[in-house]
């Protein structure tokens, strides 16, 4: 790392979010100025349809000595915007942050000094969350069910306020997976893993951008993505199942020579076959979720594609003084 290399980066992904950007610049860039060292904040437009590429364009324009934007010509989801940032980074600890500013940005010094006092992975456990009851228990619920599967020892998977070691982070780019959950995924190749308590807000404006749908597409994407335990339970289950039904045509035909003809049980059998078809489909369902990731990493396709970033050269002086005299900004496609 030159001297001219940023220390902190920190990756931004936005997604209409033009109600909260100026309020995370106003608290980002202080917090960040004060930590004495150079740094760069690598903002990753996610295909907003409102006004987040204008305002980070202009806030560009403010900062360009500090600021990045990478501009997606579409919305290719969270994890790979922030896959986008991973790839520019230039600093030795890279830092995810959302912009909906429910993860403070004044938490991030705190997170920086952990990794220099010896880890490479710093994961945040969010305290008195200010979510939904429903959030909160469906996390939890999730955490649990993915500890047990993945064994991946993560209390909060839902917070992606995160640091990452700069050989870290490129192990990570280093992956090129469809679908993916990039703290598991840092969480596995992670030598010194911690995690540390960190403060959490309501959000600013907006509203969250995970549905139901979404979040359940995501723990899907955790589960597969980490585990095969799924396919072994259900190898289990349709082994005891055999053996389930095994005995219980014995029983049946026993029944049958000592006790002669029975009709009383024909709905206890008609319901006993609807109960394991609907597992037999439940699984086919598992595997059709193991079968389709297969199919998308088996074509290659590109995960994103970035229609143009804005950076300018690396500034020599400090930057603690703003560059209002900076160049000004220069889209590079891609």
């Amino acid at each position: 790392m030159t001297a001219a290399m940023p220390a902190v980066s920190v990756v931004i992904p936005v997604y209409n979010e033009q109600d909260v950007l100026p309020a995370l610049f106003d608290r980002l860039y202080p917090v960040l100025d004060a930590i004495g060292e150079r740094y760069e904040v690598i903002f990753v437009n996610d295909g907003s349809r409102d006004r987040s590429p204008q305002l980070l364009a202009a806030q560009y324009r403010l900062r360009p000595d500090v600021t990045r934007v990478v501009l997606f010509n579409g919305n290719f989801g969270q994890h790979m915007a922030i896959m986008a940032g991973f790839e520019q980074v230039r600093g030795a600890i890279a830092v995810t942050l959302d912009a909906d500013l429910q993860n403070p940005p004044e938490e991030i010094p705190r997170l920086v000094a952990a990794i220099r006092a010896g880890h490479d992975y710093v994961g945040t456990i969010r305290k008195q969350r200010e979510d939904s009851a429903f959030r909160r228990i469906a996390s939890k619920a999730m955490n649990r069910l993915r500890e047990s599967i993945t064994r991946i020892q993560m209390t909060d998977q839902g917070c992606m306020l995160r640091a990452y070691d700069r050989a870290l982070v490129d192990t990570l780019n280093a992956c090129h997976e469809v679908n993916t959950f990039i703290p598991a995924l840092a969480y596995t190749f992670a030598a010194s893993p911690t995690e540390i308590e960190v403060a959490h807000e309501e959000r600013f404006a907006g509203e969250s951008k995970y549905s139901l749908y979404k979040l359940i597409r995501l723990n899907f994407d955790l589960v597969t993505g980490f585990s095969i335990v799924p396919l072994q339970w259900f190898s289990l289950i349709g082994t005891l199942l055999s053996l389930g039904a095994g005995a219980l045509f014995v029983l049946l035909m026993v029944r049958r020579f000592v006790l002669g003809a029975e009709v009383e049980g024909v709905f206890t059998l008609f319901a006993l076959q609807f109960f394991l078809i609907g597992i037999v489909l439940f699984g086919i369902g598992l595997m059709g979720e193991y079968v389709g990731r297969i199919q998308q990493e088996v074509r290659n396709r590109p995960r994103y594609r970035i229609a143009a970033v804005l950076e300018g050269p690396v500034a020599a002086a400090s930057t603690l003084a703003p560059a209002a005299a900076a160049a000004e900004p220069i889209g590079v496609p891609r």
